[in-house]
């Protein structure tokens, strides 16, 4: 069972709470929008639009949000999102993730840094930018969700972006944020598109885990409305 919430919070709110960034948004979600459970994780997904003077933000989880209490009830809803809303061959998705890739360790001298095994180490991850390269991580995504480790295998996405439809990708922003040990950034980037449902079963693991990481900062949830293209060559 999935939950979808939307909350209108205005810019005034959302200072007098002290909610600065993305990160702050989700833990003060995680606290005010969920019944306590110290046994359940943080397994719901944010996205945080940011519109004049008000945040729109989008609470996808496998339990029930409440409504918090600095959110105005007019501006608070929540609805059940019906198994026949997956069900769909076609969706115009709206995602904001945090592309970024892994740059090989270098010594002094521009060496590549290998393992005594002769592997190379990992290295550090920096966002990605040129629109071909968050493109084909996009792609990427839809073929491979995530890598299992234990297992040895990649975890299919579920679904392929409908490549000859328009997909637009905006340019990188940085959203930056303050925990207790560290200030720092994500990069955040949005893509707007048409995909096609590939492997029913995925696509719903999917869309309730999210796309990419950062997950905890307002990234990897897919906005969906279902469309009808044509059966026979959806490519045009």
């Amino acid at each position: 069972m999935n939950w979808l919430a939307r909350l209108d919070i205005d810019a005034q709110t959302a200072s007098a709470h002290r909610i600065f960034d993305n990160y702050a948004w989700h833990k003060r979600i995680w606290e005010d929008c969920f019944e306590r459970a110290p046994e359940a994780k943080r397994d719901f997904l944010t996205r945080i639009d940011h519109l004049e003077k008000m945040f729109r933000v989008w609470v996808l989880a496998n339990r029930k949000p409440v409504q918090a209490p600095w959110c105005l009830s007019e501006r608070f809803s929540v609805k059940e999102v019906p198994h026949s809303f997956l069900s769909h061959r076609f969706y115009a998705f709206d995602l904001r993730a945090n592309p970024t890739k892994c740059v090989d360790q270098q010594d002094s001298n521009g060496n590549i840094v290998l393992r005594r095994n002769g592997t190379r180490t990992k290295g550090k991850r920096i966002p990605i930018v040129k629109p071909d390269e968050l493109r084909a991580w996009l792609l990427r995504k839809a073929q491979v969700r995530r890598y299992d480790e234990k297992a040895k295998v990649g975890i299919p996405g579920g679904f392929r972006i409908v490549e000859k439809r328009p997909l637009e990708i905006s340019p990188m922003v940085e959203n930056h944020f303050r925990t207790k040990e560290e200030s720092a950034y994500h990069g955040g980037v949005q893509f707007r598109g048409i995909l096609e449902v590939t492997d029913r079963e995925r696509f719903i693991e999917t869309y309730q885990s999210g796309i990419g990481s950062a997950k905890g900062f307002g990234f990897g949830l897919l906005l969906l409305s279902p469309i009808s293209l044509n059966k026979e060559n959806p490519n045009v």
